[in-house]
């Protein structure tokens, strides 16, 4: 299925749900019910505002472990995203970072996701995790082995990292989707809340379309009320999550009348 099928839009909205720190992870507050209470005041906020998808990301564990994060952490998400989906109609995912792709993929089969976004799906970048290393033959392969009807959204030259070597985004985006056989792409800015480059948007949407333009192309960082239209008039959807947020910041809980507020602006463009 094409991903964006998933959504009721032509030009999907997915938000964020960014969750805080989870047991086992150094700044977990010590209370699993005010952990999941802010998790669902946030998926009600999203809901209510009227977001086509729901994203779920463990944002609050950092220092992020780089592919491969404890059982436990496996645990307290798959518990979190199953509660969360009891009585959400519109689609949701899981992103496990740092780039643990066979962890979302499992939450997801396990909690009743429909997509995954995985950050290094192919090839190389350096991050502060050290180097992570695409790993779609496993992915692939293990969507198979779960019988899981779950989409990939994978990163093109993922925020917060830099290549090992130099490489055209372009031919990177054409991998992406020919060789590492991912649902749809993300591109997104050099950091979280910052905004993509116009030109390597540009650039992947431009080779996407001479190679499957049924591949869709969402912005996955910077997105903001002001900017949104002119992002859909490009590309296929949006993943947001600061400017959502009370005051700007990335690890406040939604704001319901910013949600309501980004919303409004893409329905009256």
């Amino acid at each position: 299925m094409n991903v964006v099928e998933r959504f009721e839009s032509e030009s999907p909205l997915i938000g964020m749900v960014h969750l805080p720190p989870l047991p086992g992870s150094p700044r977990f507050a010590g209370d699993r019910t005010e952990l999941r209470g802010r998790a669902l005041a946030d998926v009600s906020a999203l809901v209510e505002a009227d977001f086509d998808g729901l994203l779920v990301e463990n944002f609050g564990d950092a220092p992020y472990y780089p592919d491969d994060v404890p059982k436990s952490t496996v645990a307290e998400m798959t518990a979190i995203v199953r509660e969360l989906g009891i009585g959400v109609e519109c689609p949701y995912g899981v992103n496990v970072l740092r780039n643990d792709a066979d962890a979302a993929l499992s939450v997801a089969a396990a909690g009743g996701g429909s997509f995954i976004r995985v950050n290094v799906h192919t090839g190389s970048r350096v991050t502060d995790q050290g180097i992570l290393e695409g790993t779609a033959h496993e992915t692939l392969r293990r969507r198979e082995q779960l019988d899981a009807d779950v989409s990939i959204l994978a990163d093109v030259a993922v925020k917060h990292s830099a290549p090992v070597g130099e490489r055209d985004i372009a031919a990177v985006a054409e991998e992406t989707i020919t060789r590492g056989l991912t649902d749809g792409l993300v591109v997104s800015g050099p950091a979280t809340g910052e905004p993509a480059d116009a030109e390597e948007l540009k650039t992947v949407l431009d080779r996407r379309d001479s190679v499957d333009p049924s591949v869709p192309v969402f912005v996955g960082s910077g997105v903001t009320p002001e900017n949104v239209s002119a992002l859909l008039d490009l590309a296929d959807g949006v993943i947001v999550g600061t400017a959502l947020k009370r005051g700007g910041e990335t690890t406040a809980p939604v704001d319901p009348d910013r949600a309501k507020a980004f919303v409004g602006a893409v329905r009256d463009r």
